[in-house]
């Protein structure tokens, strides 16, 4: 039996996205879920920022919508390790300091509610 993750404070949370590079962004298309993988970054108001091809499905669906992001890191070795999702509405950002790179649109995701949990080390298997 593995023991449950303990829950981390939002500021905790924060600096582990800050130290990320890639995540999940969760979505739905059509009423189903969608999970795509991206390379993001924090504002300096803690919401996450990552680009998008314009014109692409991923950036018509979460135009405006309430998505869910999500980072982690896991231990190979023992599956110690944490997880943080943030909620918040995605909107294509007209002002961030490059909101166009060739065809790729910068989106925001304002964090809106941020919660994260530590995994504690997997017991090791009974010999």
């Amino acid at each position: 039996m593995t023991p449950d993750p303990a829950p981390l404070e939002e500021w905790h949370c924060l600096r582990l996205l800050a130290k990320s590079s890639v995540g999940r962004v969760v979505y739905t298309v059509g009423a189903l879920p969608a999970v795509l993988p991206v390379r993001f970054r924090l504002d300096g108001h803690n919401n996450v920022l990552l680009r998008a091809a314009a014109g692409s499905e991923f950036l018509r669906a979460v135009r405006d919508a309430l998505v869910a992001f999500q980072t982690d890191a896991v231990s190979g070795a023992d599956g110690s390790g944490w997880s943080v999702t943030v909620l918040g509405r995605a909107e294509a950002d007209p002002e961030s300091p490059e909101p166009r790179h060739g065809d790729q649109v910068a989106v925001r995701i304002h964090s809106e509610w941020v919660t994260g949990r530590l995994l504690p080390a997997a017991p090791s298997p009974p010999p």
